[in-house]
């Protein structure tokens, strides 16, 4: 393949070779044709057919637990309004069983023993739960990001204690406030 360089002039030319482009925008044409009426097609008088919700019988709830301490004037973090300053590394714990509840650490074992105890009998029993692990639930924990680590450790134990195979952690992807 030659290159021109027109009249005798001994440089090359400088045309672009639109081939391609015209190849790239015939094909993104065709596709905008197709995809353009099927985007804005609407349906007129649809009717959503109505349910009554209702809980799944065999699906399990997993068991959500927030670890948080006390703070610099030994105030406990609360659902209502209160005048809580945040986490000190240096309060007392406080877990919430199932984000509500405050616990401490027998009674989280207690409770964590009991609701994995009627969960494996719901499902007809060990066999029963081995068989299908899906059936076993996982524990959650939100820990306040300055709650000290022997708080998050204890809750860990006493879950595990009570039957618990699979602890997981649930942080925020992106700081909330900013």
């Amino acid at each position: 393949m030659a290159i021109s360089t027109g009249g005798g002039v001994d440089k090359p030319m400088a045309d672009i070779n639109t081939t391609p482009l015209v190849d790239v925008m015939l094909v993104l044409l065709i596709i905008f044709l197709i995809a353009v009426p099927v985007a804005i097609q609407t349906v007129e008088k649809l009717e959503v057919p109505i349910f009554v919700s209702r809980e799944s019988e065999n699906k399990v709830e997993n068991l959500l637990i927030t670890v948080t301490t006390t703070d610099a004037a030994g105030r406990t973090p609360s659902t209502l309004r209160t005048s809580y300053a945040g986490a000190d590394r240096n309060g007392d714990c406080r877990v919430f069983f199932n984000n509500t509840t405050l616990v401490d650490s027998s009674e989280l074992y207690d409770k964590a023993f009991s609701r994995l105890d009627s969960i494996v009998q719901k499902a007809g029993g060990v066999e029963a739960i081995m068989a299908n692990p899906e059936m076993i639930p996982q524990v959650h924990i939100r820990g306040d990001k300055n709650a000290p680590w022997r708080c998050v450790a204890g809750t860990i134990f006493n879950v595990q204690a009570a039957g618990y195979p699979t602890v997981g952690f649930i942080s925020n992807p992106v700081d909330p406030n900013g």
